[in-house]
């Protein structure tokens, strides 16, 4: 007995996405992710949750210089950031997250930064340096 032609087809199509995620892969080796939300509302513990992990980020400057952990601080500066940073977790490097920060409510310079960020990522040339999810 034959499969239906919708069943084989089917099957065409996943192999055919197979090949295409294959080769987005290939262009891109880390799926980049942007965070938003208020700050100290458990950005870094959902991340954590995410990756399976409970030690904390690495981060890191747009040009791959480390920095200390206590950018993450919301405390520290509030409102004070850099979006562009890199936070990696050492269990799962295939994800690399932007942190918005947190939003103060009557500010919007924070949303302007996003903005800014956002339009910088999607024009980028390079595959791997757009943003592939918002969260």
């Amino acid at each position: 007995m034959s499969l239906p032609s919708t069943e084989f087809q089917g099957g065409e199509d996943i192999e055919r996405q197979r090949r295409r995620a294959q080769n987005l892969r290939s262009l891109t080796p880390r799926f980049r992710v942007l965070i938003i939300g208020r700050a100290n509302a458990g950005k870094t513990t959902i991340l954590q949750r995410v990756c399976n992990t409970t030690e904390q980020p690495k981060i890191f400057t747009g040009k791959g210089h480390e920095i200390g952990l206590s950018e993450l601080n919301p405390t520290a500066q509030r409102g004070k950031h850099d979006i562009e940073n890199e936070m990696i977790f050492k269990s799962n490097a295939a994800f690399v997250f932007h942190d918005s920060r947190g939003f103060e409510a009557g500010r919007t310079s924070e949303l302007d930064k996003v903005k800014e960020f956002l339009q910088k990522c999607s024009t980028s040339k390079n595959l791997r340096d757009h943003l592939h999810v918002i969260w």
